[in-house]
């Protein structure tokens, strides 16, 4: 597949359109773009689109499908993602002989560089007409040494987890001085069930919802892998 002939059409900031070569485009270019297309709302629609405040963006982002949220809440919960883009652009290259197209649901930029994202259910991942697609969109994503992941199902207890979790992200709405303390505190090979008591003068709820925030945040660390309960044993992060 000549590289050479795919370009990346985006939308910029101000909604107008502009065409790159798709070797040259810089990220950082991408990263400014507005989504290429938005979500419809119509009557008996099968999938469910709306929008998410992203603690990452400090904005909403949009997405088309339950599991694409389901992938923004892991993006948003990482942080090592700087930059959250859905339906970052228009993907057009010639692949055997014909004229193709292909808009990938997220563009992300983060420490280890930008990464590709589509989002599919798994049982869709194996159609030949989507194989197809995705295999010459991740040809053309490592030709630029960026990471291309197609993303399906996660596992259903982080995913519940996370979902939580997102629940206590809003920074704005902790008290500074709270935080502090709890960071403060020697927190390691604590459970969260310890905690509800562990500052004099705090409501229990007030302590439990402060850790649950630096566990977002990424201060702390748990085992996300199996229900969030009181169980569970604190580890700051590293």
């Amino acid at each position: 597949m000549p590289v050479e002939s795919a370009v990346v059409c985006f939308r910029t900031s101000g909604r107008g359109f502009e065409d790159e070569p798709w070797e040259s485009v810089s990220s950082a270019t991408l990263a400014t773009a507005s989504p290429w297309r938005t979500f419809r709302w119509y009557d008996g629609q099968k999938h469910y689109s709306g929008t998410y405040w992203s603690s990452t963006m400090r904005d909403h982002v949009i997405y088309e499908s339950r599991l694409e949220l389901a992938r923004l809440l892991f993006d948003d919960f990482d942080p090592s993602v700087r930059r959250i883009l859905a339906q970052p652009f228009l993907l057009k290259a010639e692949v055997e002989g014909k004229a193709r197209k292909h808009i990938p649901d997220y563009l992300l930029i983060s420490e280890d560089g930008p990464v590709v994202v589509d989002v599919k259910p798994r049982h869709r991942v194996a159609k030949p007409e989507v194989a197809f697609t995705f295999d010459w969109t991740r040809r053309l994503v490592e030709t630029r040494g960026w990471r291309y992941v197609v993303w399906s199902e996660p596992a259903p207890a982080e995913l519940e987890n996370l979902r939580f979790l997102a629940g206590y992200r809003r920074d704005w709405l902790f008290d500074g001085l709270l935080l502090d303390e709890l960071r403060a505190m020697e927190l390691d090979c604590r459970t969260l069930g310890e905690l509800d008591d562990a500052l004099a003068g705090r409501e229990p709820e007030e302590v439990r919802a402060g850790v649950l925030h630096l566990l977002w945040r990424g201060e702390l660390v748990t085992d996300l892998t199996t229900p969030l309960s009181g169980h569970h044993v604190l580890k700051a992060s590293k």
